[in-house]
């Protein structure tokens, strides 16, 4: 790569003090080569060597206010607060214009979590600097810190008015629209921003994300493609679009984009995965099954890829090899509700009940509260025979779903069979009065009890 004029410069620069290091022979730099040296280090993590240039830069230019801001940036670097404004008083009192002195002293203050303070002196700097455009972003990462979002965008707003293609500052704008649910807002924002700036790939990335939020996918899809020709190399706005267009039911082109993204860098599973469900959709089920193979090859740990595979085995149903494969997700992440749901369900299929009962029970410890949930959790009891288990979990049910026909006819049937005729017909009242169309799960469920005269008997009474 053919390097510029200040690039080459500090190449130089940093080969002749390595040199010098090397072989403790004393090279001259000015003041701005040390300086530049020192904020190289430091921006390579690199604090050792940082120091040494510090220190014999001082020592051939003791009077630069240049290194003694350096200097300052070091020892905020290392927590020494105290010693950082003790030389920025001194420096203050030789420079008082100097922008730089007000910006560290607000890096200070915004150590020690005094944002307030730290904008004070940033709003100060505002008044000496030419670099408005940087002021004006560490404001608004100051107010960030104050959850000020207005205030935040406000200054980033600026920041950008100042400087175009700061894109940090287009990013957080963005953010801070969307953490204040003013996505709509953003969006206005935006085609201001791209009226100015209208080669922005980032501005057409952003405003598809937006428009996806918002559940508007068609000018999502607009917009991510303006993105992607102006950088046709953006792996992320060609993934962006390929949902985007899943949501439309345009799988055909759904899977382009995806494919676009295989062919620009190595595949994800993510795109795989993607690539999958779109023929999954589009009714190509060996297709689908491939691409869920080739998602799990790449990436073995994706508990999403063997879902895929599972749900592809339950729509076949090929159980066992549902079965299978559902246990791999949760291998995987053993606490997804979803996963249990799952197992429940594949074991209900098969006759496992004990495995059934157990997967909805797990479901449900897991956050599922789903209605269905708990009534297949309790029919695999009903089935095992464990009755006083499941009227406790029916119990537990109705505080959810307080004025549920279905838990009131399960609750009679089980009370019923206990022979625990008042509960029972206290629960089989309940059921006539909420829905009486459900009546037939009694029959269905505990057909041994509808046959009862007694219950026939009490049905008839109060039957509406």
């Amino acid at each position: 790569m053919h390097l510029d004029y200040n690039e080459e410069d500090q190449n130089l620069s940093l080969s002749k003090f390595e040199s010098m290091l090397k072989t403790n022979k004393v090279f001259f730099f000015d003041s701005e080569e040390f300086e530049d040296i020192i904020l190289h280090y430091l921006d390579m993590g690199k604090a050792t060597l940082a120091k040494k240039a510090l220190k014999l830069g001082l020592e051939q230019h003791p009077k630069s206010t240049g290194l003694k801001l350096v200097q300052v940036e070091i020892l905020v670097y290392d927590d020494k607060l105290d010693q950082a404004e003790k030389l920025l008083n001194e420096l203050y009192a030789i420079e008082p214009t100097n922008e730089e002195i007000y910006i560290q002293k607000a890096s200070i203050y915004s150590k020690r979590d005094e944002h307030e303070k730290a904008v004070e002196f940033l709003k100060t700097a505002l008044k000496y600097t030419e670099d408005l455009a940087g002021v004006y972003n560490l404001i608004g990462m100051e107010y960030l810190f104050m959850d000020s979002l207005e205030l935040a965008k406000e200054n980033f707003i600026k920041c950008l008015e100042e400087d175009i293609e700061d894109q940090s500052a287009l990013y957080n704008v963005v953010y801070c629209y969307e953490f204040l649910d003013q996505n709509l807002e953003a969006i206005d924002y935006l085609k201001t921003y791209i009226d100015k700036n209208p080669y922005s790939e980032i501005a057409w990335h952003q405003m598809g994300r937006l428009y996806y939020g918002v559940k508007d996918y068609k000018n999502a899809v607009e917009a991510f493609d303006y993105a992607t020709l102006i950088d046709d190399e953006f792996i992320g706005a060609f993934m962006e679009k390929g949902k985007a267009l899943e949501r439309l039911k345009r799988y055909e082109e759904a899977i382009e984009s995806y494919q676009t993204t295989i062919d620009l860098d190595d595949p994800t599973s993510y795109a795989l995965l993607r690539i999958g469900k779109c023929h999954e959709k589009l009714g190509r089920k060996a297709e689908a099954l491939k691409y869920y193979n080739k998602t799990v090859h790449e990436d073995p740990l994706l508990d999403k890829g063997w879902i895929a595979i599972t749900d592809y085995y339950i729509g076949q149903k090929s159980f066992q090899k549902a079965l299978y494969f559902v246990n791999k997700a949760l291998a995987i992440d053993d606490q997804n509700r979803l996963y249990w749901k799952r197992f429940g369900a594949i074991n209900k299929a098969i006759n496992n009940y004990e495995e059934a009962e157990f997967g909805y029970r797990k479901a449900v410890e897991y956050g599922d509260i789903q209605l269905d949930t708990w009534l297949f959790w309790v029919d695999m009891m009903h089935q095992m025979g464990e009755y006083n288990n499941a009227i406790l979990t029916l119990i537990q049910a109705s505080e959810y779903f307080p004025e549920e026909a279905e838990i009131e006819y399960r609750l009679a049937g089980l009370h019923l069979s206990l022979h625990e005729d008042e509960k029972g017909n206290f629960h089989l009242s309940n059921g006539l009065r909420l829905n009486v169309k459900h009546l037939s799960l009694l029959k269905e469920m505990f057909p041994m009890i509808w046959e009862l005269k007694s219950v026939q008997e009490f049905i008839s009474k109060n039957k509406k």
